[in-house]
């Protein structure tokens, strides 16, 4: 007796399933389980041997020649875009977009098409949306300034629309806003859905290989910051960026987190204006206040934000408690951390800050993850409880461990050497971080409670524990 080839699969999570069911046990949806055809095991595609050779589609070369390959850059006209791509798009490159709804990610791509087709003139560039209307995209062109003669903007959804497009205007460059708004008719379930996204980016991929096109998708992210869809979608492109930022501040970060054809670690700002999106070369004087002399509750820092290190301040207040039990509320940085810092300055500080009310934020709404921002988050607790300020012109980096000792930080020349363009003049650092020749005056120090010394200048700092390093 044959056996039963049965199958039935979900039009919206592509789950199989060796009986109909009336609720996709993975996605949880009602109805989306149908029948999906399946060869018999008497048909040609199974009488092959499992296992056996074929010939071989492409020649295996010698990895000496394929050293000696040069990828050719394009410039897209955008500085800090070819930045954080490791200088321009290559031929034939497909690069993901994700971010959060409403971050900006139009905005930047159809500034970046406008740049590109005004850089090259002898091919337009295509700009195909999925999201508004074209109407609507013009609104938004006219807005921030982006009406090349050469850039051509569509509305369509249908997949064969989007490659008849393509072929009848051969463009330099394909903006897709967004992948997960356009459907195959090859392929059941709706726009949006696993099989249809993985479709549809893998055909554009081969279209963009093919024709050697580069291509921007625009994609969503989820509130983990990580690429809505399959994660199939991310394997398939070469490039992904993700584009965030706080929605109630005007700071963006574009973010590569994965690129064939550059650094995976860089990291480049804009700002939104009512013009669209601003490129920010030096963005450290948004992440820090700017005033005339120093206040309590504050501390400087140097971050690195992927390659690029950017000056950061971190503000606190220690105010009488508000309640029946003392609050604590953490903006920019990772809670759990700033309440274990918070107790070492307690312990180490003799403070009662258990009794009191406790903020601490970053400026800018900056998100802060790097461990060397622990140091100047005790130093501005500490400041606020005391009400007295850190010096004009001391900065200082280190990760506190729980025992209160301080850890080094990578890149501490990086660190010292933009604290030094900006002005600052002595850095409290691990007395164990090697540094070589510093720019600017360098304090090591062991222990927390003798950086806090050496910070406000109370002279307690004992000479064996405290080593000036440069």
């Amino acid at each position: 007796m044959a056996r039963n080839s049965r199958r039935f699969s979900c039009t919206e999570c592509s789950a199989t399933s060796l009986k109909w069911l009336g609720r996709c046990p993975h996605c949880q949806q009602f109805g989306t389980m149908a029948e999906v055809a399946q060869p018999p095991s008497g048909s040609s595609a199974g009488t092959r041997t499992r296992g056996a050779a074929s010939r071989p589609t492409t020649v295996a070369k010698p990895a000496s020649e394929l050293a000696e390959l040069h990828t050719d850059r394009i410039s897209t006209g955008a500085g800090e875009f070819d930045r954080v791509l490791g200088g321009g798009l290559v031929r034939g490159q497909v690069v993901l977009v994700a971010g959060e709804p409403g971050v900006g990610k139009s905005t930047l791509l159809l500034s970046v098409a406008d740049r590109f087709s005004r850089s090259d003139s002898s091919r337009p560039v295509l700009y195909l949306s999925g999201e508004e209307s074209a109407g609507q995209v013009g609104v938004r062109a006219r807005r921030i300034g982006a009406l090349a003669d050469r850039l051509l903007v569509a509305d369509e959804n249908d997949l064969s629309a989007v490659l008849g497009h393509i072929e009848q205007h051969d463009p330099a460059l394909v903006v897709v806003d967004s992948v997960q708004t356009l459907a195959s008719p090859d392929v059941d379930g709706r726009a949006g859905g696993i099989s249809q996204v993985a479709e549809v980016a893998a055909v554009l991929t081969r279209q963009a290989k093919a024709r050697g096109v580069p291509t921007l998708l625009v994609g969503q992210s989820t509130r983990e910051n990580s690429v809505a869809g399959p994660r199939a979608l991310e394997h398939l492109v070469d490039t992904v960026l993700t584009f965030e930022g706080d929605p109630h501040t005007q700071v963006r970060l574009l973010r590569a987190v994965k690129n064939r054809y550059g650094p995976a670690d860089e990291v480049v700002c804009y700002e939104q204006t009512d013009r669209g999106l601003t490129e920010l070369a030096d963005p450290s004087t948004l992440f820090r206040s700017s005033r005339d002399q120093v206040v309590p509750g504050t501390c400087p820092t140097v971050i690195l934000e992927g390659r690029r290190p950017l000056l950061a301040e971190v503000q606190a207040l220690v105010s009488p408690p508000t309640g029946q039990h003392p609050y604590r509320a953490v903006t920019g940085l990772d809670r759990s951390r700033v309440g274990m810092l918070s107790a070492l300055t307690q312990r180490e500080g003799a403070l009662s800050l258990h009794q009191n009310d406790l903020f601490v934020a970053t400026v800018a709404g900056l998100r802060i993850t790097d461990p060397a921002v622990d140091l100047a988050i005790c130093l501005a607790i500490y400041s606020a409880a005391e009400s007295q300020p850190v010096p004009q012109g001391v900065i200082a980096f280190g990760e506190v461990a729980l025992s209160g000792d301080l850890r080094p930080s990578g890149s501490l020349p990086q660190r010292l050497a933009e604290a030094h363009r900006l002005g600052y003049t002595l850095a409290l650092v691990p007395d164990s971080a090697e540094i070589g020749d510093p720019p600017i005056r360098t304090i090591g120090v062991q222990r927390l409670e003798h950086a806090m010394a050496a910070a406000f200048d109370f002279g307690r700092t004992p000479a064996d524990q405290s080593v000036e390093l440069g």
